[in-house]
């Protein structure tokens, strides 16, 4: 089984080849969930994240020939990325079987580091079984994910890491999609520390880990926002370490990550996409469980898609009170719109879209119902903004 020898020689040959990330306290976030946090940045790392660690430690210990045949992996993004980029610097051929629902962000900069894109299945394992056909056909080296210890012995650097960084950590809390990545840590961890809790994160959506370690059954979605932990199958080795190493797993929802991703983008100042927030997501939804620890949390990830990230946000300000709907009933005279825009100026919100309706609602024929979406400072005052509206003589209400 990995050990600590493993991973500290994974860090020796890992060195000048990529970031020791910071990992600092967050004062802000600290105060919000009443523990002490600290955080690692990985997604500061050139590929955005974790996951060049463990690739780059597995190709520097190809034997001569197998680094004249080449390697190939199966990664819907950042696992893709850390083994094209580290096999482009080794000069070593390197092919990725992506799932055809592959964000276009993550082929194009996965082909920027000159690695051969093959598109194929709708499933991360259709596209494991294709990339291992395709090793076996071309006599490539298939480079795993997370079921790999030189794989796991790279992850673990990040835990080795934090320790140097901070060493009297209380709790390490890290996302769990294979497994790769806590399996390392926790190996390195709990030599180092041997007091340290480790606490595992998954998406409830893919709780994959969760129903292998606990055996629960939770039912398995088909689409999550944390991407990167979206694995149906876990990692056997890493199986076998969680199940030793590893003190909990616990399961976060969908809007658990969105609301951590906003939080670290606006307080932190840093873009995280889902599986990077889980760590967080896990203290917002379960704050007693780590109230007045020091906890670290892994940032494992930046790699998201502009579009999505545009809509977590806006989704984010919808849930923070800053923008809302509001449907206002009117008579529909001239003038009536005008009247209540001053209104909703007056009251300091912003108009970000006007509906006017007049046929499919249920008021009386000379009335007209206008949707309102507006930017407002916070749920205190949208309440200030419909007693304006009323004031003025409006029947005024938000919609949720």
């Amino acid at each position: 089984m990995l050990s600590l020898t493993d991973i500290e020689q994974a860090a020796q040959r890992l060195q000048g080849h990529l970031l020791n990330t910071p990992c600092v306290e967050s004062r802000t976030l600290s105060q919000l969930t009443g523990a002490q946090i600290y955080l690692k940045f990985e997604n500061l790392q050139y590929t955005a994240s974790f996951k060049e660690r463990g690739a780059c430690n597995k190709l520097a210990q190809l034997t001569e020939s197998e680094r004249q045949r080449g390697v190939i992996a199966m990664s819907a993004g950042n696992h893709a990325q850390g083994v094209a980029y580290h096999a482009q610097r080794l000069g070593i051929r390197a092919v990725i079987v992506m799932p055809r629902f592959t964000p276009g962000v993550k082929i194009e900069r996965t082909r920027g580091f000159g690695a051969e894109v093959v598109l194929h299945g709708d499933t991360l394992d259709a596209s494991r079984a294709h990339a291992l056909q395709m090793a076996e056909r071309e006599g490539l080296v298939f480079v795993h994910p997370y079921d790999d210890e030189a794989v796991m012995a790279g992850q673990g650097t990040v835990g080795l890491e934090m320790l140097q960084a901070v060493p009297d950590l209380e709790v390490l809390v890290v996302a769990v999609g294979g497994g790769g990545l806590i399996a390392g840590m926790a190996t390195a961890a709990k030599a180092l520390r041997p007091g340290i809790e480790i606490i595992g994160v998954q998406t409830s959506r893919f709780p994959g880990m969760v129903n292998a370690i606990k055996g629960t059954h939770h039912p398995q979605g088909s689409s999550t926002i944390a991407d990167g932990i979206a694995v149906g199958t876990p990692g056997v080795l890493a199986q076998a370490i969680i199940a030793r190493r590893v003190d909990d797993l616990l399961l976060v929802d969908e809007g658990d990550i969105e609301q951590a991703m906003v939080m670290l983008l606006e307080i932190e100042k840093t873009l995280v996409e889902g599986a990077g927030a889980a760590g967080l997501a896990a203290l917002l939804k379960y704050p007693a469980r780590f109230a007045g620890l020091k906890v670290g949390l892994v940032l494992c990830g930046g790699n998201i898609d502009p579009l999505l990230l545009a809509a977590i946000i806006e989704r984010g300000m919808v849930r923070a009170g800053r923008l809302a709907r509001l449907r206002v009933s009117a008579r529909d005279v001239p003038g009536s719109l005008a009247r209540i825009t001053a209104t909703v100026a007056d009251a300091g919100a912003n108009i970000e879209e006007v509906h006017h309706q007049r046929a499919f609602t249920m008021l009386a024929a000379l009335n007209a119902e206008i949707e309102l979406v507006v930017q407002t400072r916070g749920r205190p005052h949208i309440e200030q903004v419909l007693q304006a509206l009323r004031a003025a003589g409006f029947e005024a209400e938000e919609q949720h």
